[in-house]
């Protein structure tokens, strides 16, 4: 008589490393991400972003001047200091950046975002030290350093983690002008494409960089930021 040998199939640690990433930064994770537009729809709204041209360049100094840039360098080092279990240091950087956040609407982007995320991401993939990265930011968390500190207690590669990040940055504000801009889902799909590879360069330079390396030119939007505080007609929160 012969009985059959149950297998397993043994995952390998990258792929699931990959599908996490994919899960928590994919745009069903609730962290309410659709409500925001990080001052895109103000520059729709003043004429800066009228077609997908203008959407690209609009978002290349985004990522590269501006609040990507230093998301990324955020990101990477909340996940170096969680690696580390250096509490301190995370602590640090988070301060840091919720201090960035110029305006009131970018400053409830970014602890909104953060604080939906670290409390999905502890219910969904619980463990003891995320358990303790969630008591010691107790407060208000930014976005980046929230999916920097998942990533670091849960072993995901830092530079794969960064671009992760990045790419996610760049596709929900691909989405955010689908709704506001005169642009199509065709053409918008083709400005992520484009912004990808340039995403991917910035990672490989960022996530090995410190906090020194912060610092943005992004003034016009930081401006109107503000300006859509009180802006006439809106469906975004920022």
């Amino acid at each position: 008589m012969t009985m059959a040998t149950a297998t397993r199939t043994v995952i390998p640690t990258p792929m699931i490393d990959t599908l996490r990433l994919m899960a928590w930064l994919s745009p069903t994770y609730p962290v309410g991400a659709f409500a925001y537009s990080h001052g895109l729809e103000w520059a729709v709204e003043c004429g800066d972003v009228r077609d997908a041209a203008t959407l690209a360049g609009w978002l290349a100094d985004v990522l590269e001047r501006g609040a990507g840039r230093n998301d990324m360098i955020l990101c990477a080092a909340a996940h170096r200091a969680t690696a580390a279990g250096d509490g301190a240091s995370l602590a640090e950087t988070n301060d840091l950046a919720l201090a960035l956040a110029p305006s009131r609407e970018l400053h409830l982007e970014t602890s909104q975002q953060g604080r939906s995320f670290l409390d999905a991401t502890l219910r969904a993939w619980p463990c003891p030290a995320l358990a303790a990265v969630a008591e010691r930011l107790a407060a208000e968390v930014a976005y980046p350093v929230a999916v920097g500190a998942a990533a670091g207690v849960h072993g995901v590669a830092r530079e794969a983690t960064v671009a992760a990040y990045g790419l996610a940055f760049v596709q929900n504000l691909v989405s955010a002008a689908l709704r506001v801009a005169p642009v199509g889902q065709s053409a918008g799909m083709a400005v992520l494409a484009a912004l990808t590879p340039r995403v991917a360069a910035l990672a490989q330079t960022l996530h090995a960089g410190d906090l020194d390396a912060l610092g943005s030119a992004t003034l016009r939007l930081d401006l109107g930021s503000f300006r859509h505080e009180t802006q006439y007609s809106r469906i975004f929160r920022s």
